[in-house]
């Protein structure tokens, strides 16, 4: 009883923020970009909120502790982001020097309208796809914890999220996103304590778990090799974070150029620390498995029949957490999965209005402010009916989300970079391209079923650059680059470059532990 006084005390607290907040919006920049009055550290923790919420702490302790071939390997994965990070501190700059809210209008303003639709059209069904794999996620765990069904845990999530979202826009987003952070960084800690022991004495047993660099190339089955994680890994979060709006929307929010490349090194810096420690909660979990044979006995069996691995981490809260406790370990679940999904509702419905509706119809600015709020309704109704297919994805939540976007990541950062250095190109090359990338990366699922899925990222964009590329000479135009002079200044380089270098310090020091 404690424990749903604990929950239902937070619920109401954001609904009340959410309604408090909305009272002085009254536009589009002030429902989709804070008025662009947020400050940097709280739009970088936004970010990192986002990417490391639920999905994470579901699916990183799942492919750590016990999903066959994981293990600490994931580490390699983090190598990529402050190079990621780095890349965007001279591709973002001159789209949010555009003035847009949706990022997809800076490719109309450089190549045309057909490429905006393209781009926004692709990120709408890629992201309202992971974003229903999110609430598959997090309804599995009120689910398991409240022992309610499926479909009463979904209404129960997104009734509160897509109200919490409709009523208070991007500040209510930003604002629990820093309060899930707080809430979910001390659950971690908290169960990293209680998880010290046994993960000290079983340390042993899970040493073939323990490796974190992995020379190998993907090309043999294995998806986690060095370099599909590195090299695939910096396209994959390059276009996540630079051309996907539900991340973009955050640096578009930013006051000022210098507050953008803040919240760029903040997340390039930050964000692996949190990584590692739901690693580290993976090992612990498992650590515990081997000492509670029961444990992984009384996990939930997904449609197949084998253990749903995602809820370790919700199974271990409801079986060894005091009342009260347990109760704000599920608060810090909540606000995980509130803000990862209302954050992706809000910039769907962005990406909706802007590019689709405003676009199109000549309305009234409160009118499409209304819009903005039925667009959001109706992303979280097609996140729940999406939600019901996910198991068929892939075997872990961190997997499918990655993969389902792995499709597209490539074709789209290429079609950015046309937009930004080469757009003279033109937009019937730079569309061709972008379809030829994402052909090859369908193909390359079919035919080479052994190649690491990371190295779509890769592909789809050196097929979708070149083509555009041959077929830009092959009809003729000239092949110009007018992008703008760029530059990242020295000091965000250094502290992103050392920050890379710290990373794989970490990896090799676990490897040789």
């Amino acid at each position: 009883m404690l424990d749903w006084w604990v929950i239902g005390g937070y619920l109401a607290a954001m609904l009340g923020l959410a309604m408090y907040l909305g009272r002085s919006q009254s536009s589009r920049e002030d429902y989709y970009l804070g008025a662009n009055r947020l400050p940097g550290w709280a739009l970088a923790t936004s970010i990192i909120a986002t990417q490391c919420s639920t999905n994470s702490l579901l699916g990183a302790p799942a492919f750590v502790g016990f999903v066959l071939g994981g293990g600490l390997l994931w580490l390699q994965y983090e190598l990529a982001v402050p190079l990621a990070m780095l890349l965007l501190c001279v591709l973002f700059l001159p789209v949010r020097a555009a003035g847009v809210i949706s990022i997809y209008a800076y490719l109309e303003q450089r190549l045309g309208l057909a490429s905006r639709l393209l781009a926004s059209g692709c990120f709408l069904f890629f992201r309202g796809v992971a974003t229903g794999v999110t609430v598959y996620g997090v309804a599995s765990v009120i689910g398991l914890v409240t022992g309610t069904s499926y479909t009463a845990a979904v209404l129960i999530l997104m009734g509160i999220t897509i109200a919490y979202d409709v009523l208070g826009g991007m500040r209510a987003v930003v604002i629990s996103d820093v309060v899930q952070m707080l809430l979910l960084t001390a659950a971690v800690v908290y169960t990293l304590a209680a998880l010290g022991e046994p993960l000290l004495a079983e340390w042993g047993a899970l040493a073939e778990r323990s490796t974190t660099l992995v020379n190998d190339w993907g090309l043999t089955g294995n998806n986690y090799g060095f370099w599909p994680m590195l090299l695939g890994g910096l396209f994959l979060y390059t276009a996540y974070y630079g051309c996907d709006q539900s991340q973009a929307q955050r640096l578009l929010a930013a006051e000022d150029a210098a507050t953008t490349r803040q919240v760029l090194v903040l997340n390039g810096v930050l964000r692996f620390p949190l990584v590692l420690a739901y690693c580290l909660l993976g090992l612990g979990l498992a650590a515990y498995a081997v000492e509670h044979g029961d444990f992984i006995a009384g996990l939930p069996l997904t449609g197949e029949g084998s253990p749903n691995y995602n809820l370790v981490f919700p199974a271990f809260v409801a079986r060894e957490f005091a009342p009260g406790l347990a109760g704000l370990a599920i608060v810090g679940l909540f606000a995980a999965a509130m803000s990862s999904i209302d954050s992706a509702l809000n910039s769907l419905s962005a990406s909706t209005v802007e590019d689709y509706v405003a676009r199109f119809r000549q309305l009234s600015e409160r009118e499409l402010f209304l819009v903005s709020k039925l667009a959001t309704f109706f992303w979280g109704a097609f996140a729940i009916l999406f939600s019901y297919q996910v198991e068929r994805i892939a075997p872990t939540v961190l997997e499918a989300i990655n993969k389902v976007g792995s499709m597209a990541n490539g074709p789209l950062l290429a079609l950015f970079c046309i937009a930004v250095f080469l757009p003279r190109l033109g937009q019937g090359a730079a569309i061709s391209g972008f379809c030829l990338g994402l052909l090859a990366n369908l193909l390359t699922w079919l035919a080479l079923p052994l190649v690491s899925w990371l190295w779509w990222n890769v592909i789809g964009f050196a097929i979708a650059l070149g083509s555009a590329t041959l077929i830009s000479r092959a009809l003729g135009w000239q092949v110009t680059t007018v992008g703008e002079a760029l530059q990242c200044p020295r000091r965000e380089a250094a502290l992103l470059g050392t920050m890379a270098v710290l990373i794989l310090g970490v990896c090799t020091a676990f490897q040789l532990s």
